[in-house]
């Protein structure tokens, strides 16, 4: 085994998962509920950069319908931000020999 060669590997894919973290900073995704009248924007990390609700679900007798969509357009987004932040990470350790279950970020 080539400890040296394992080292370099391991060091070149630390530089470029640091890299993969800034730009899961920036990707955006969408989240959607009710046909698309409640949307949130997520960054691929999950966090949380803006909302958007059709002005017809402000009404007092549609609060608790409103709270319930804002919930599944979230975990609608934080679902494809998972996704996406996942697919960036699996395309980063494709090469490197990991163990099987082991993950990066450690």
């Amino acid at each position: 085994m080539d400890l040296m060669g394992m080292m370099k590997k391991a060091q070149a894919v630390q530089a470029k998962l640091q890299e993969a973290q800034e730009e899961l900073g920036r990707l955006e995704v969408e989240g959607q509920a009710g046909g698309g009248m409640v949307s949130l924007t997520l960054n691929a990390k999950g966090e949380l950069r803006g909302v958007r609700i059709d002005a017809s679900l402000l009404t007092p007798a549609d609060k608790e319908m409103l709270e319930d969509l804002i919930v599944a357009a979230f975990a609608d987004g934080k679902a494809k931000a998972d996704r996406a932040a996942a697919e960036k990470m699996q395309s980063l350790t494709a090469g490197l020999p990991l163990p099987p279950g082991m993950k990066l970020p450690f």
